[in-house]
């Protein structure tokens, strides 16, 4: 093997780490969020977990990505300790599913259909589409199926270009004897561990395995150790992401960690008995591509039926591994800043699925900053000293809310987004302010609600009577925002503006007889000045109510 065989093989390598890596992506952006949204909610029992992680994973193509993203849940208090067992073990099932995708790199045959199965057949054609789709569609979709065919082309390019520049390592004794060497279990699981912890993906790994085997120098009994390790290597990512996280997240990773080791060790101690009571043949035999593919298949599937019935006894072990810290404890987010848990860090790395918590969270801000309004207009018609002292630390918490959205927002757009996501990102921008205002202005009319009360002034019951009706329509559309946000329908927002009529109507008759009792001064100059600051607050709050409706219908309509 020369120098430019060894260039050609890392090239390939490069080109075959990229491809998946433009897949994955391509189709974390195809789902938009969704699968990772199901794992959230579907998760009442560790088989159905175990079905939707396998699903998870086959979709985006990422085992570790799976993972890192449960350890977020679980961070996030999203998802409960026991729920993430079923999604960890499913996802070593499916990340299975793109070794058989390689396996097809080991097609022979002379049969003109079986050829055209063969990834150097169609993958030529995949990469047109792609690129077509790329180029002339305006469709987001379209435009992201595009990238998963042309991630999917660079991915098979790069495993022919490996496969055919490691081929003359066939003829050399000391890459034989290397693998030789790996068919002792220790030294092989060590191999697979060491090389799947540097390049954090198990997929990688195996592919890189299947691409040595056209050598025809690898045999089962290597194989199958350094698959074993590569599960174990694995866990290097989850390990990793869960540093900084609370304990039940620690817990998660650590989770993923035992059943991979305890996973490995049953299987192997057990095969290797059975095979030293009946020697197991196909172990010397030459490993292909599809055998690969099976041995994968086989070792994560058989892990996973073993240990399901123990899954919460992992869940215990774990726990013991990492105790409870009254620091946990002490670090808890107050019950009204609790949604900003939503927003994880490790999130960032699926941007769609991160802009979908940033929503929620929004929302939960959104509601906070109508719950203020709520309160202000209770204090202008009876004013009670708690509820005004309740309104400021609301004003405080949406502070809060503010800066740390906004934070968020901004790691998310360093992130590759659609158009539609970016959309979707600069009106929550907008409406993020918008709610921000809303809280503000809710502050205001309390602070001058606290000025009539230290003046000892207080309206008459007819005004009262207006305000009292203002507010019941205030409080209609700013119930309608909310609505709106959960579920974006043009006839909601139609109701919200028709609303603000209403409210331009009641304001003129407030202001009109208002005047009237200036005039036989039934109030006070600075009474008229509340008044007025009480009704621009209110007017400001529909203002900016309407300005997040209509800056989500944009981003909808566009």
């Amino acid at each position: 093997m020369d120098l430019l065989n060894i260039f050609t093989m890392f090239g390939g390598l490069a080109l075959f780490l990229y491809g998946m890596h433009i897949l994955g992506e391509g189709l974390a952006k195809l789902s938009g969020g969704r699968m990772e949204s199901i794992l959230a909610k579907m998760t009442d029992s560790p088989l159905k977990g175990v079905l939707l992680g396998a699903g998870a994973t086959a979709v985006i193509q990422s085992s570790s990505a799976t993972t890192v993203m449960v350890v977020g849940f679980v961070n996030s208090g999203i998802m409960q300790l026991k729920q993430a067992v079923g999604i960890i073990m499913g996802a070593n099932i499916g990340t299975t599913i793109t070794s058989w995708i390689l396996s097809l790199s080991g097609i022979r045959s002379d049969n003109l259909f079986v050829t055209l199965l063969k990834p150097e057949a169609f993958s030529p054609v995949l990469a047109m589409i792609g690129i077509i789709l790329l180029m002339f569609c305006n469709s987001e979709r379209k435009k992201d199926l595009g990238t998963i065919l042309i991630g999917f082309a660079i991915l098979m390019f790069g495993m022919e270009t490996m496969s055919s520049a490691v081929e003359p390592l066939k003829n050399i004794p000391s890459f034989t004897n290397l693998f030789v060497a790996f068919s002792n279990p220790i030294v092989g699981m060590i191999a697979g561990a060491i090389l799947t912890a540097i390049i954090q993906s198990s997929s990688a790994s195996v592919g890189i395995l299947q691409a040595l085997c056209i050598t025809g120098a690898i045999p089962y009994s290597a194989v199958l150790p350094i698959i074993a390790g590569q599960n174990i290597g694995t866990c290097i990512t989850a390990l990793l992401s869960s540093i900084g996280a609370s304990t039940n997240a620690k817990r998660a990773a650590f989770i993923h960690l035992y059943f991979n080791v305890i996973g490995t060790v049953v299987f192997m101690v057990g095969f290797y008995i059975f095979h030293y009571i009946s020697p197991f043949d196909f172990l010397e035999q030459t490993a292909t591509p599809a055998g690969i593919a099976v041995t994968h298949s086989f070792f994560n599937i058989f892990a996973t039926v073993i240990l399901l019935p123990f899954s919460y006894k992992l869940v215990t072990l774990a726990s013991i591994s990492v105790p409870d810290k009254n620091a946990d404890t002490a670090q808890e987010l107050p019950s009204k800043l609790s949604a900003l848990s939503n927003m994880d860090i490790r999130f960032l790395d699926n941007p769609p699925f991160a802009l979908t918590q940033c929503k929620k969270t929004t929302g939960a801000m959104l509601a906070l900053a109508n719950e203020s309004v709520n309160e202000a207009l209770t204090v202008v018609l009876s004013y009670n000293k708690k509820k005004a002292a309740y309104v400021e630390d609301l004003e405080n918490y949406i502070d809060e809310y503010e800066t740390k959205i906004n934070d968020y927002m901004f790691e998310i757009d360093l992130a590759p987004l659609s158009i539609t996501d970016s959309r979707e990102l600069s009106a929550m921008q907008q409406c993020v302010g918008n709610i921000e205002r809303v809280a503000d202005y809710a502050l205001a009319i309390v602070l001058s609600a606290r000025k009539m009360e230290k003046k000892n002034l207080e309206f008459t019951k007819e005004t009262k009577e207006d305000l009292s009706l203002y507010r019941d329509v205030l409080l209609s559309l700013v119930k309608h925002t909310e609505e709106f946000w959960e579920n974006p329908q043009p006839l909601i927002a139609n109701d919200a503006f028709q609303l603000e009529n209403e409210l331009n109507r009641i304001e003129k008759r407030i202001i009109k007889e208002h005047k009237k009792r200036l005039k036989k001064d039934k109030y006070s100059v600075d009474m008229g000045f509340i008044l007025s600051d009480i009704l621009t607050g209110l007017k400001k709050v529909a203002e900016h109510s309407l300005l997040i409706m209509d800056a989500m219908q944009t981003a909808k309509a566009e």
